[in-house]
């Protein structure tokens, strides 16, 4: 298979990913729709896949990239981790302070959805250059038992009674968690940054498979079957282990990661397999070659209009909630705003595309 058309998979597949999640973190107005909403605890809706699903991205791209970077000797491979994985923990963290001169950093959130890709990456990199498949494999299960362990054996499954608060209390302190839930809490919490790495593990053998063996119809089917078996595990599990985004539990690990294993074959099948190509991924592509960039921009953006005032208002409010709730009220209004903020993005890296501007950490 030619190595533009597997790009053009995990591109379309990332740029989808980068794209629903800008506008599921844009919805500003005084109500959205249901689907663009986190769940409120246990459960799942689709916004839910939208984090995981970026770190499986992320791994499917290391299957490329790594080959790469193994055959560079041992210190250059591990600068290039460390070095990679602090730049990205960096920006995450200068995006929560920005714009520094109002924001303490006394009271800035130390971790957060950049860092955790960050650490995920850098862990994973370091699983996958120096232990052999089967070690690695084997961590994983084990991190997933073991956290599972933690948290019945460490608290209960609630906000503030998970052992995941507790550590992040005494490593983090309250004056660094996220407080968007109204108390201190961390969905990117220390703890549950290790079962997050199972989704970038399991995206990095499903971008291996394709890599090794083609587009062929038994890798296809083998990737849709392991996303269903993965799919029935989580929903057993849920049983006793809910599905919860929050707690980013192990059966939320399984049930992610069998959706995106489903949807990268389906995506396989469609731009290998079918005619119908081409002629609508370029959309998704342009999200998919400049990720990063795009995601910081995305949310250095609202930032800078936050800070512009217009009269009273903030830029944000009076075009959300002067312009778009005044000609659509309600969760129409919020999801417009949302996708216009979102083809704002696309058209910042349209132009870059053209100009053959990438941007790589």
């Amino acid at each position: 298979m030619p190595a533009a058309q597997r790009f053009t998979a995990l591109d379309v597949f990332r740029g989808m990913t980068l794209c629903f999640m800008i506008i599921v973190n844009n919805q500003y107005g005084p109500i959205a729709y249901a689907p663009l909403e986190h769940a409120e605890w246990d459960g799942f809706t689709p916004t839910d896949l939208v984090f995981p699903s970026f770190l499986f991205a992320v791994g499917n791209a290391m299957a490329f990239t790594m080959p790469r970077l193994q055959s560079m000797g041992n210190a250059a491979v591990l600068t290039k981790i460390l070095k990679r994985t602090f730049l990205i923990f960096l920006i995450g963290f200068l995006l929560y302070w920005f714009p520094f001169v109002d924001r303490p950093l006394e009271n800035t959130r130390i971790l957060g959805v950049l860092q955790r890709i960050a650490l995920c990456y850098g862990m994973c990199a370091l699983l996958i250059h120096y232990c052999s498949t089967r070690t690695v494999q084997t961590i994983a299960v084990l991190i997933l038992i073991g956290y599972w362990a933690l948290l019945y054996a460490g608290g209960d499954y609630t906000m503030l009674g998970n052992i995941g608060t507790t550590v992040d209390k005494l490593l983090l302190g309250e004056s660094h968690m996220y407080k968007g839930e109204g108390v201190a809490f961390d969905p990117e919490g220390f703890l549950s940054t290790f079962p997050s790495m199972v989704n970038v593990l399991i995206g990095y053998y499903a971008g291996v498979a394709l890599r090794d063996k083609g587009t062929e119809w038994e890798t296809i089917t083998r990737i849709l079957i392991a996303g269903v078996v993965l799919m029935a595990i989580a929903y057993c599990w849920n049983y006793c282990l809910p599905i919860n985004k929050k707690l980013w539990t192990g059966s939320f690990v399984l049930y992610t990661c069998g959706m995106d294993l489903m949807l990268i074959g389906f995506l396989v099948f469609l731009l290998d397999k079918t005619p119908y190509k081409k002629n609508w991924t370029y959309f998704f592509e342009v999200f998919g070659k400049n990720p990063l960039f795009i995601y910081i921009l995305s949310g250095l953006i609202p930032d800078i209009m936050g800070i512009v005032k217009i009269g009273e208002n903030s830029l944000s409010q009076t075009i959300a909630i002067g312009f778009y709730q005044g000609i659509a009220p309600g969760a129409l209004g919020t999801f417009l705003y949302s996708f216009s903020f979102m083809f704002l993005c696309w058209l910042i890296g349209y132009i870059m595309d053209k100009r053959n501007w990438y941007v790589r950490v």
